[in-house]
């Protein structure tokens, strides 16, 4: 990658906006919750909400590193078409519905800690969202049509196809949280 600061396209803005609107609205609605809350699963093979959240900080993190790993040793991209396309249609979709998915080790519930502070973990995220930004900004212009991305199960993405992915996962996420709060707490 180049050391000169691109215009991020207009679409990709806007869905990094989202991901940022997304999170803020997040923070404010948990930031009144005890970590004692917050660490408390709503059931022994269950995620707690800190959970819910490293899990999410984990696979935005590892979305992030893959594609600097890949543009480190200057790969021949191959530019996205309608399979791309395609491929994050039905992971958007797939993530709208509450199908039971396990996660990957990688962000699987043995990397989770089982208890954490919800200040540090908002720290960490905000502070991984400015390196997305960052990594955004310094990307050359012509690598945002390319399948630059490869997700898990969807296969390989457009930099766009990551931030679809970020944000249907983190509604899928917001979804849980809401209802563990909804159903097993009360402000403390």
């Amino acid at each position: 990658m180049n050391n000169v600061k691109t215009q991020i396209p207009a679409k990709s803005l806007r869905k990094i906006n989202r991901l940022d609107n997304d999170l803020i609205e997040l923070l404010k609605i948990l930031k009144d919750y005890s970590d004692k809350t917050l660490n408390k699963k709503p059931a022994e093979d269950k995620w707690s909400v800190l959970q819910i959240m490293n899990h999410l900080i984990l696979a935005e993190g590892y979305g992030q590193s893959y594609v600097v790993k890949k543009l480190s040793f200057n790969p021949e991209l191959k530019k996205a078409g309608f399979p791309a396309v395609w491929r994050t249609f039905l992971m958007k979709t797939y993530l709208k519905y509450p199908f039971k998915v396990n996660a990957p080790d990688a962000v699987g519930t043995e990397v989770l800690p089982t208890e954490s502070s919800f200040w540090e973990t908002a720290k960490t995220w905000k502070s991984q969202r400015e390196e997305l930004k960052l990594l955004f900004e310094n990307m050359p212009a012509e690598n945002f049509d390319k399948e630059i991305y490869k997700h898990p199960f969807a296969g390989r993405l457009t930099l766009d196809g990551l931030l679809d992915f970020h944000i249907a996962h983190f509604a899928r996420h917001k979804k849980q949280v809401d209802k563990i709060l909804k159903k097993s707490f009360k402000n403390d």
